[in-house]
This record gives C-alpha cells, structure tokens and sequence, in this order.
C-alpha cells in the first residue's frame, strides 16, 4: 500500500512539473509575439538614433575645428545647433529604442511624453506663427541681421549665409544696402578694408559663360543705384525672397509639415500599443501564477497518516 501511494505521488509531481513547464512555455511565447509586433516598428527609429549620432559628430568636429569661438548666440552657430539637435534626437530614441527592446513602460511612457509634448510645441509654433506673423517676421528679421553683423567672423555662419543667397538669388536681408552693417562691408571712409562699401561675392549675378567665378565682382555695390547694381548683384533682401518661395511652395511645405506630423503621431500610438501590450502580457502572467497556485492547493494530496493540523498550518504560512 505504501509503495502505492509512492508511486501516485510521484506520478502527480511529474503531471504538476510537465504541467507548470507547458504554463511558462506558453506565456513566454506569448510574451515574444508581443514583443515582435512592436519592437521591429519602434525600433525603426534606430535609423534616427544613428543619423542624430551623426549629427552629434558633425557639430563636435566643426566646433573643435574652429580656431576660436567667436559666436556667442546658439542660433548662429550651426555647429552648436547641430549638436544641440543631434543629442536630443540620440536621447528621444535612445529611450523609444531601450524601452521596446526591454520592454520597459517607464521608458516607453517618457518617449511618449516626449513626443506628445514636442507635436503639441509645434502646433502651438504653427499658431502662433499664423496669428503672430508680423511678430515672427520682425524676429527673423533681427536675427538675420545679426548673422549678417558676424560674416567672417564665423566660418560655419559665412557658409550657411552665402549658401542662401546663392539659392534664392537674393543680397542681404532686406536690401543689399545691409551689407554696411558690417565692419568688413561698411561705407565709410575710414574703413581701410578692401570690401568697403562692398558686398559678397554669392551676391553676384553669375554669366551662363562665366567659368572663373569672380570673388571681387561685389565690390563698391552699396553706393550704386539698384537699376545700376542690379546688373552685376542680386538686389532683393532674403527675407522678401524666402517668405516668397514658401508662398509659391505651400504644397511642398505643407507636405513636408504634414509628413513630419505624421511620423510623430505614428510613433506615439506605436509606443502607446507596446505600453498597452506589456500590461496586458503581465495581466495574463499574474492571472496564470494566480490560477496555478489555486490549482497547487486543491490538488494537494495527503496519505492517511498525514497530520492535518500540520498541513493546515503549512497552508496558512503561504
């Protein structure tokens, strides 16, 4: 009777092992499918996180590369923009990234917050834009003119500046009578620079034959007429011509507005259903350890000999 009750005891051990080994096999492939339906879309923005990492670079070596630091606003310096904007975008995808792959809800809900907090700025900067236009305009206008007082004093700011008059064809901010606010450029007497009076030469109107670029054809431009100036350099400010080029570019620029915002509202509902998934997965683990702790207790098997005060008591411990 003994060797009986043995082997029954043994056998239902195997039955509650094989049984608990079965449970955990299926949540942890439960747990997988969660994971593989959205970490594959969250952890796209790996391909942000590298190029944000690039960026980071980028600005590091062009600041280093400086001979000195001459900028004193972050604004007109691209080399501390880049590496401003870089370290945000490798942090807001550091924590999208981690959090999906490890399936952490304090991360994945601070890169939702991130990212709602960051749509919500720029559709308040849309608003405020659209209804403060004036305002905004005034702005850049001072800021422009700033960028301006710096040319040749920053490498990195004289390349952007003669990058956009190079593009859209334009001289100065509004006029390219701007030019003598600067101390290389003004028009003055005492000025002993060669470029007194001046303007650059990414002003210039390039010839359809001209095959050597002429780095003095801007030189004394500013006492000119514009009918007379207009024939060797652009006359019209950037600002009138760049406010111009997004009018006649609404679709463009709403395209590309709309893309943006697209792609921030798919992130934030990705990450919202990885959160939601990784509740429901841990919903269904403690529902499964609940359910097969009960299953442990009402199968609890006791020989005739057993003392039941004892396995009461064993009972009430747990």
């Amino acid at each position: 009777m003994f060797q009986m009750d043995t082997v029954y005891v043994s056998s239902l051990c195997v039955r509650r092992i094989n049984s608990s080994r079965v449970c955990l096999a299926s949540l942890s492939t439960k747990t997988g499918s969660c994971r593989s339906g959205s970490d594959e879309s969250i952890c796209s923005s790996l391909n942000l996180q590298v190029v944000s990492a690039v960026l980071v670079a980028v600005g590091i070596y062009a600041k280093i590369a400086k001979e000195k630091d001459v900028v004193d606003t972050l604004m007109l310096d691209p080399a501390l923009l880049l590496i401003v904007v870089g370290a945000a975008m490798f942090l807001i995808t550091f924590l999208g990234c981690f959090g999906a792959l490890r399936n952490a809800t304090c991360l994945l809900k601070t890169f939702l917050g991130i990212l709602v907090g960051i749509l919500l700025l720029q559709i308040a900067a849309g608003v405020v834009g659209y209804l403060f236009t004036d305002m905004v305009m005034e702005r850049t206008e001072t800021l422009m003119m700033k960028a301006i007082v710096r040319y040749r004093e920053d490498q990195d700011l004289e390349n952007a500046i003669d990058f956009i008059q190079k593009k859209f064809q334009c001289c100065g901010v509004e006029s390219y009578k701007d030019w003598s606010r600067n101390v290389y450029f003004e028009c003055m007497d005492t000025n002993p620079s060669l470029e007194a009076c001046g303007v650059p030469f990414s002003c210039c109107i390039n010839l359809l034959n001209q095959t050597v670029v002429n780095t003095m054809c801007g030189y004394g431009m500013q006492p000119l007429q514009e009918s007379m100036a207009g024939l060797s350099v652009f006359t019209m400010g950037c600002l009138e011509k760049i406010v111009w080029w997004a009018k006649h570019n609404l679709l463009l620029v709403a395209g590309l507005t709309a893309g943006l915002l697209l792609l921030e509202v798919c992130m934030i509902c990705l990450a919202a259903a990885q959160i939601s998934r990784i509740k429901k997965v841990h919903q269904l683990k403690n529902a499964k350890a609940l359910r097969s702790r009960l299953e442990r207790k009402d199968s609890y098997w006791s020989p005739a000999f057993a003392d039941f005060d004892e396995s009461d008591r064993r009972d009430r411990d747990k």
